[in-house]
């Protein structure tokens, strides 16, 4: 079992693009509070993991069988399932429904996924792109016109890119904003540094 998805308690998929992931996932590991939604597309979940204070005691009672309670208090429902992965060996983890409700839900989880990135690969997939971390140089797959934004978690980091419109020649991003609103020119990008935590957010393709 190398790859799962994991659908958070955020605003539901939409895009064609998270909701095929969101269908053809296996294993799913549902945050408890997302089974209210995902029960509507009458998907069922693999796995319904968290402290279970969302979830309603018919929900309970029907999937019994598929629950984790964990109560701690000092991680975040999508941690314990990115935790729960860890446990049975996946490698890879599609992130949904991370975005989009409450704005400090949001900006805690993006910069939780350089986290979840020093012990397994993470993307997040929103409705509108799909957040990646890259730690060194690399060469990242686009196409001309997609945006791109780039979000430092070690500002000190010294990133030089090509394949950018707007050309980045050994900067640090000090600040949020900085990295943020630029285009992809050709069908690759390369962003060049050393060392570092870069969160880098890419539009969908057109569909």
């Amino acid at each position: 079992m190398s790859k799962a998805v994991i659908l958070a308690n955020g605003a539901f998929p939409t895009h064609p693009l998270p909701r095929s992931i969101l269908h053809e996932a296996y294993p799913l590991v549902c945050c408890d509070g997302a089974i209210n939604r995902l029960m509507i597309e009458n998907r069922i979940p693999d796995v319904i993991i968290g402290d279970l204070d969302s979830i309603s005691p018919e929900l309970r009672q029907r999937f019994g069988a598929i629950l984790i309670e964990d109560p701690d208090q000092e991680t975040n429902d999508l941690t314990k399932a990115v935790n729960w992965c860890l446990r049975q060996g996946i490698e890879t983890v599609s992130i949904l429904g991370a975005t989009g409700e409450r704005e400090d839900h949001t900006l805690a989880n993006i910069a939780l996924l350089a986290r979840y990135n020093r012990d397994i690969h993470a993307e997040m997939v929103t409705d509108h792109g799909t957040f990646r971390v890259v730690y060194t140089t690399c060469c990242l797959p686009s196409i001309p016109g997609q945006q791109v934004s780039l979000f430092s978690m070690t500002p000190e980091t010294a990133i030089t890119s090509t394949g950018l419109k707007y050309s980045l020649n050994q900067m640090c991003l000090w600040e949020l904003w900085q990295g943020s609103l630029n285009e992809a020119t050709d069908h690759t990008f390369k962003l060049d540094f050393a060392k570092g935590c870069v969160v880098v957010f890419q539009t969908h393709p057109p569909h």
